[in-house]
């Protein structure tokens, strides 16, 4: 399996890392699971019914890179405001920063986008 360098934007800069197709359609599948509460969150609110706390997301994939996604869904308005915690690392470096759900959404797309089968 080939892996291909995937950027993430953040606010001010950006990073890039060595991510497997497989593992950014893994991410993808977890980030549409996290907007579909965040938007029952959202709607809950709208309608004024009582709706339990929702499981945050904790992603993690461990390959030339450890990359872990975290995001609370039960603190966002809804999912255009959202931000996650996300912790790039290896032996030398780790990088923690908090990046837009909505950007990272771009940066995945256009990865999956422009990935070889």
């Amino acid at each position: 399996m080939s892996e291909q360098r995937m950027r993430v934007n953040l606010a001010e800069g950006s990073v890039s890392f060595c991510f497997p197709s497989a593992a950014a359609e893994a991410l993808r599948q977890e980030i549409q699971a996290l907007m579909e509460r965040m938007r029952a969150i959202a709607n809950a609110k709208n309608t004024g019914t009582p709706l339990p706390s929702q499981a945050a997301m904790e992603y993690q994939h461990v390959g030339e890179v450890f990359l872990e996604v975290f995001c609370n869904p039960n603190i966002w308005p809804n999912p255009y405001a959202a931000k996650v915690l996300l912790t790039v690392r290896d032996e030398r470096i780790r990088l923690t920063t908090e990046a837009e759900l909505n950007r990272l959404v771009e940066d995945l797309n256009q990865f999956l986008e422009g990935a070889t089968p």
